[in-house]
């Protein structure tokens, strides 16, 4: 049963937040921290949040550095504005505190792309080959990794395996082929599975934005189905190679700090673009697909994560076993150096 509202108006029993009055959304926020401050809890929103849950959190960025991040501050509860591998990982990472995610049913195409059993029988097709997982996934399939990487650091990865190793990588097939162009090793055997947002960023939502705008810098995250087509428009000199950036979401913020191009087209999920305005207001940032939304980050509402505080429920919570063996996983690719970003 939802706690009564103590704010005049406020009804948090009703999830229609889109109509909230200014009033409700002070309240709102005055709760939420409130809340975060009585019980000792840190926020993390992910970038892909909505505007106004990104603003009220303690700390915004990608999945691993929010969940490296919930292990080094002191606070022993965690609430992860984010998809539910998410707040695994951070309770991977984390097996001391509480993690609570607002809404347990927010997944992700790409985490579900791959489960621990087809994991463990595409191991035992390619006996003696190494495991690379993107960190965009269950716990099941971390704790059946070798080695985790990010997309920020995925070539680097691959690169610290023997050359004559295969490499079974998964479970993007976009992250996958795009480090393959940069290794150029043909001994990486990449999993067909995709994140449903990026994929739907198409070469033909590219080529129509590129086309019209033709002076704008692009920023591509290497999950996108466009990726191939930037580097195309880049070798054929349609769009010059000083302007086109495959990073992931901490690269194009890093790189939207310093830029001073007065436009640059997005290829993500348009959540992002809250953060790379708030870095640099000079520069319009543009998305290549205005429609590429992830209904499962938006499945994280404001009631949901102020009830999440109140009632502290939907607790996310690993086995001990399975979270040893995927904390390994991570904790290799940190060995090898800076893992950047998560996504």
């Amino acid at each position: 049963m939802t706690t009564a509202p103590t704010a005049p108006g406020f009804d948090l029993a009703s999830d229609d937040w889109t109509n909230w009055t200014p009033r409700q959304w002070e309240d709102w926020r005055a709760e939420v921290r409130e809340l975060a401050e009585q019980k000792n809890a840190v926020i993390l929103a992910h970038n892909y949040q909505i505007p106004q849950i990104q603003d009220v959190a303690d700390h915004v960025g990608d999945s691993l550095g929010l969940s490296r991040l919930a292990a080094s501050v002191p606070h022993p509860t965690i609430v992860f504005a984010g998809v539910h591998f998410m707040a695994e990982t951070a309770a991977i990472l984390s097996p001391e505190k509480r993690v609570f995610i607002p809404d347990a049913a927010a997944g992700c195409s790409l985490a579900d792309a791959m489960t621990g059993d087809q994991l463990r029988a595409w191991k035992a097709e390619h006996p003696g080959a190494v495991v690379v997982s993107y960190v965009n996934t269950t716990a099941d399939v971390k704790a059946e990794t070798d080695i985790c990487c990010t997309s920020s650091n995925a070539v680097e990865v691959v690169e610290s395996i023997p050359e004559d190793t295969d490499i079974l990588f998964g479970p993007d097939m976009f992250l996958g082929s795009h480090v393959k162009r940069q290794t150029g090793r043909d001994n990486i055997h990449v999993w067909m599975g995709e994140c449903h947002v990026h994929a739907g960023i198409s070469p033909k939502d590219l080529i129509s934005s590129v086309r019209d705008s033709a002076d704008a810098e692009l920023y591509v995250h290497p999950e996108c189905g466009c990726t191939t087509s930037a580097l195309w428009l880049t070798s054929s000199g349609e769009l010059p190679e000083e302007r086109t950036h495959v990073l992931s979401t901490g690269g194009m913020l890093d790189a939207a700090r310093t830029s001073t191009a007065k436009k640059v087209l997005v290829a993500t999920e348009i959540g992002m673009l809250h953060q790379l305005r708030k870095v640099n207001s000079g520069t319009e940032f543009v998305p290549v697909n205005p429609q590429a939304a992830c209904q499962y980050m938006k499945m994280i509402t404001p009631p949901k994560l102020l009830r999440a505080l109140r009632e502290e429920r939907e607790l996310v919570t690993v086995d001990a076993d399975i979270a040893e063996r995927g904390r390994r996983a991570v904790e290799r690719m940190i060995a090898i150096g800076n893992p950047g970003s998560g996504e």
